[in-house]
């Protein structure tokens, strides 16, 4: 990687965007039949490698539901609309109707409503009932007080998730989530993130993960990088936690941390690419928020929008394009990598002549010139 002088003393990193590289295909062809995209993360198997994304415009629980018969995994954001109110429509619904100049604030105001531990088991409950893999995810800054109400409703896969996570959080007032000692205390696999970074993903994978999400600052309704300054380019940022989890491979003796894009995943050669730079599996929000059925109702937001002191996210309309199984599994009628999300990784994978996902982390990419 090199390094750039910006100006004395003061150095930066050339990094790359998924829009900066493409996948090269190689001498050998398949059919898209015959590739596999099934993901196993801990004893739980997959027919895609996906996460939705815990935003309450993306999965509800009878969202999460369809999902999961999909072959995907619905992840329930715990600190949304589900677990505040008895019925989240009526609050989905005003959410969807507000001036675009008065979104940030009543958002802030319909998510000041108390978290209920009543709400989270009856929302966990429903999904488990279905006969899907339940997944639901807490920030760090709730996943103490609530941890012990999500694994008593049978939660079989857990996500601690925020704009940032790190394994070494410094305060001087409050005491910090102690990732290692919460996560080996904990019966079910623990997914952690975001990080962007080697050395943030090392110690996220050494305090137990057993997997951790790319990404901060790059989704559709983030404005991370304008608030903060804070945000990584995708490529490097998933390859780079690659590399870590091939050093944590042989520092542990052979523990497997799953890598799991998680931002500026649009579209579908945007999922191809993130595997190629060395993901197992990616979150999708703003894709999933297009399907006719989503919660958002067209609209799309994330837990940054409504952040009661700096909100680092907006409410943007989406639209809807199709099913949720057109979305996913097609069949598409757009061109512009928007449907068949995943029949596009298959047929991908079969152009470049890899039959499933670990081979296709291993195929050249090559970067765009103007």
């Amino acid at each position: 990687m090199v390094d750039i002088e910006i100006s004395p003393g003061k150095r930066a990193r050339t990094a790359y965007s998924f829009d900066d590289i493409s996948i090269a295909p190689s001498r050998r062809t398949r059919e898209p039949s015959e590739v596999s995209i099934n993901w196993q993360i801990d004893a739980y198997s997959f027919g895609l490698p996906l996460l939705a994304a815990p935003m309450d415009s993306v999965v509800s629980p009878e969202s999460a539901i369809a999902i999961g018969k999909l072959g995907g995994l619905g992840v329930l954001n715990l600190e949304g609309l589900w677990s505040r109110y008895e019925n989240p429509k009526i609050q989905l619904g005003e959410i969807s109707s507000i001036p675009a100049e008065q979104a940030t604030r009543r958002m802030q105001e319909l998510y000041q409503a108390p978290i209920r531990a009543e709400l989270i088991k009856e929302r966990l409950a429903e999904i488990r009932a279905a006969g899907v893999c339940v997944a639901a995810a807490l920030s760090p800054q709730r996943t103490a007080q609530f941890h012990k109400t999500v694994i008593d409703a049978g939660v079989d896969i857990f996500v601690i998730r925020g704009t940032t996570v790190s394994a070494e959080h410094v305060s001087k007032t409050n005491e910090a989530l102690n990732l290692k000692k919460f996560i080996y205390e904990l019966d079910v696999p623990v997914i952690v993130g975001g990080c962007a970074t080697s050395q943030s993903a090392l110690h996220l994978m050494r305090a137990g993960a057993a997997g951790v999400l790319v990404g901060f600052g790059g989704g559709a309704a983030h404005t991370t990088r304008q608030v903060l300054g804070i945000s990584v380019p995708m490529a490097t940022a998933v390859a780079d936690v690659a590399a870590a989890r091939r050093e944590y491979l042989d520092e542990s003796g052979g523990r497997y941390v799953h890598v799991i894009a998680d931002g500026s995943v649009g579209k579908s050669g945007d999922i191809a690419k993130a595997i190629a730079c060395g993901a197992d599996a990616v979150m999708l929000g703003s894709p999933l928020a297009r399907a006719e059925s989503a919660p958002g109702r067209g609209w799309h937001w994330g837990p940054e929008a409504h952040h009661n002191e700096l909100p680092r996210g907006t409410r943007v309309y989406v639209g809807s394009s199709g099913s949720l199984e057109e979305i996913l599994l097609g069949p598409s009628h757009s061109a512009d990598g928007s449907m068949n999300l995943f029949g596009a990784l298959r047929r991908a994978m079969a152009t470049s002549g890899y039959s499933d996902l670990k081979e296709f982390q291993r195929v050249e990419i090559v970067l765009n010139r103007a």
